[in-house]
């Protein structure tokens, strides 16, 4: 199945390559190019040329990795791969982009050529019976491809925030002013993408029965992309943002772009929108993913691992969107360990490692204090919840045994074996008792890693770590971490077993904490709020909100729920698809990538955890310095852009 998913949604790039400029172009290509005559009287060309629609949908491993995922603060790539080009989010995160600077993402690019391939495909795709390609799935196509041009332009406002809304084919003879276009009002984009979405979800099936037909568009993935807008819509980033600079952002004609009176309405707008799409699943059959142990309860190791790499048709009906082919391989090369053969110099930030609960469903670290550590650098010195058991102080004495199927925490563990061991007497204290959603995302110092069935060595001179300060480090994690979530268990780079993950882009749990927290925006106090905020924590293992036996209180206010909701998100979506850096642009908060990042003491070799011992690994140490401000809160528009169209306007601060 993979493999005809892969060439369907490929086989459009060579004639892509033929047709990007316009329509213009094929009504005058030679003769041995092909014309759009061609290509629509042809069934075979007229889902090619679909096909390379559908390729405009970005990567969620590698090349959104590199180009939006690490803005955030959930992992950093190591710092010396900035030498290479297509690395250039390191140079971004430490504060040098410009808009002359090239961004390989490149939506302002590459997306308005999708989205004017799709207008000719919807202004001349027609039924061929003769060649099988009936009128009924040619409506369905120029549903997928509506969608995919809604698609297109969420991608492009939710980045940029100011963007021209172009919903006609421009043609050669137009006027200039019709072809070069000002920026529309952000709320007028996004009511034209809501109502388009909503439109084609009426049109398009919520599941396809046929496995060739995984990946394209369904009423799922319609809704669940409308439902993450309308919540980034109602938050405080274009929501009531008092910021002058914001107020006084106008485009060509002299409109306001960001409207900056709060308006309550676009948080019930939203709360619409997710149970839209929660209704539309449950009717359909779509539920988080679990697994289950012997006895029946959930194994939340494995559901949770799992559900990054179990495709739709095995049972995998959390997944709402993904792309079918990705460059997992790159991603999984530099998350493996060096000593295993990987590239591992992409790790996990230790406010990440911080974020996750204790086994117990309390959050550990309660926020930092600024201080400098004993040879006087910057670090974060953390407030510790006393509640929580969390310490920060010596190793652990006896085995972390746990009910799960999970084999990768100590080489002991069986799948045959109904409780494990998942962290083995020995570890540093801060990587004991921790929630089952930290041990399957982080690969920490001396963790067990049974590809190369031994412990990893992230010590200074370790197989893992820097190998001495006169060599490269770029191959070491620069944090002291590696990433662990998404790299398939089975991954061995030495063998070339490079196992196959579909690439989600939404998922029912992110529709579940949509709904959570658009309600108690909305509503709070409502009952669903707790439900779908508990049936998340529920599958991840640990203890539910609420007065019952087992469970621990709830968020007493809004203010609490709000924070709940947030540390939810954190943890549950860490290292996906830019979810995090999503999240910190619309709740206004970049300043928490502003300033110094720690790790372990990647230069320690000493298993110590006394901050007074320069040697000592497990101590807390400024790793990074990140430079983003204000402006970042949207990507600029290339210095190119605006001289080849003087209707543009750069965004605020930029």
């Amino acid at each position: 199945m993979k493999k005809n998913i892969a060439k369907y949604l490929i086989a459009g790039l060579g004639l892509l390559a033929t047709s990007t400029s316009c329509s213009d172009y094929l009504d005058n290509a030679p003769d041995d190019i092909l014309t759009q005559e061609m290509v629509f009287n042809s069934k075979n060309r007229t889902e090619e040329w679909l096909a390379g629609i559908y390729n405009g949908i970005p990567d969620p491993y590698t090349p959104m990795m590199r180009n939006y995922d690490a803005y955030a603060d959930d992992f950093s790539p190591s710092q010396d791969w900035r030498q290479f080009t297509d690395w250039d989010c390191i140079d971004k995160i430490l504060g040098n982009w410009n808009p002359q600077s090239t961004w390989n993402g490149n939506f302002w690019g590459d997306l308005p050529v999708r989205i004017r391939q799709g207008y000719i495909f919807l202004n001349n795709v027609k039924a061929l019976p003769a060649q099988y390609l009936y009128q009924d799935e040619v409506d369905n196509m120029k549903a997928e491809v509506r969608f995919l041009i809604a698609y297109y332009y969420y991608l492009l406002v939710n980045t940029y925030g100011a963007i021209p809304l172009q919903t006609w084919l421009t043609d050669i003879n137009d006027t200039t002013d019709d072809i070069l276009i000002g920026q529309n009002p952000y709320d007028d984009v996004i009511k034209w993408i809501d109502e388009e979405l909503k439109a084609v979800s009426k049109l398009l099936p919520a599941v396809y029965t046929e496995d060739r037909y995984y990946g394209r568009a369904t009423s799922v993935m319609a809704l669940a992309i409308r439902a993450r807008m309308l919540l980034f819509a109602a938050s405080p980033l274009v929501n009531g943002n008092d910021d002058p600079d914001y107020a006084n952002f106008k485009n060509n004609k002299g409109q306001n772009i960001f409207n900056s009176t709060y308006d309550p309405s676009k948080w019930t707008r939203a709360v619409e929108a997710c149970r839209d799409l929660i209704t539309e699943c449950e009717r359909n059959g779509y539920e988080l993913y679990k697994e289950y142990n012997t006895d029946g309860s959930i194994d939340p190791f494995m559901s949770y691992s799992n559900m990054c790499y179990k495709e739709f048709n095995q049972g995998n009906k959390e997944i709402l969107f993904a792309r079918p082919d990705c460059s997992f391989d790159l991603m999984l090369q530099h998350a493996v360990p060096r000593g295993s053969k990987g590239q591992g110099g992409n790790g996990v930030t230790q406010e990440l490692v911080d974020a996750f609960f204790m086994d117990n469903g309390l959050p550990p670290i309660l926020g930092y204090t600024e201080s400098t550590d004993a040879e006087g650098n910057p670090v974060k010195v953390p407030i510790i919840n006393p509640e929580s058991g969390y310490t920060e102080k010596g190793f652990s004495t006896e085995d972390d045994i746990r009910t799960t199927k999970w084999i990768e925490g100590d080489k002991s563990a069986s799948v045959g074996n109904a409780r494990n061991i998942v962290a083995p007497k020995g570890l540093y204290n801060m990587y004991v008792h921790r929630e089952p959603r930290f041990y399957v995302s982080v690969l920490f110092n001396e963790a067990y890693y049974r590809q190369s069935d031994r412990k990893v060595d992230f010590f200074y001179g370790g197989v893992d770590g820097i190998e001495s300060t006169d060599k490269s480090p770029w191959d070491a994690p620069q944090t002291g971490y590696l990433l662990r979530k998404r790299v398939h268990p089975e991954t061995n780079p030495l063998n070339g077993v490079m196992p196959y993950r579909p690439g989600i882009i939404c998922r029912l749990a992110e529709a579940y904490l949509n709904y959570a927290e658009a309600l108690n925006e909305a509503n709070p106090g409502n009952p669903d709020i707790l439900k779908y905020l508990n049936l998340v924590r529920e599958r991840a293992g640990i203890p539910q909100y609420g007065s019952e036996e087992g469970m621990i209180a709830a968020p007493a206010n809004q203010d609490d729920m709000r924070d709940a909701i947030r540390r939810e998100r954190r943890v549950e979506f860490n290292c996906e698809y830019a979810i995090r850096f999503d999240d910190i642009r619309r709740w206004k908060q970049i300043s928490l990538l502003r300033g110094n990042f720690d790790g372990m003491n990647k230069y320690g070799t000493d298993k110590s955890a006394d901050p007074n011992n320069k040697k000592a690994y497990y101590k807390r140490r400024c790793e990074i310095i990140r430079a983003f401000s204000e402006k970042n809160y949207w990507f600029p528009i290339h210095q190119n852009q605006l001289d080849k169209n003087p209707n543009l306007r750069q965004l605020p601060k930029w």
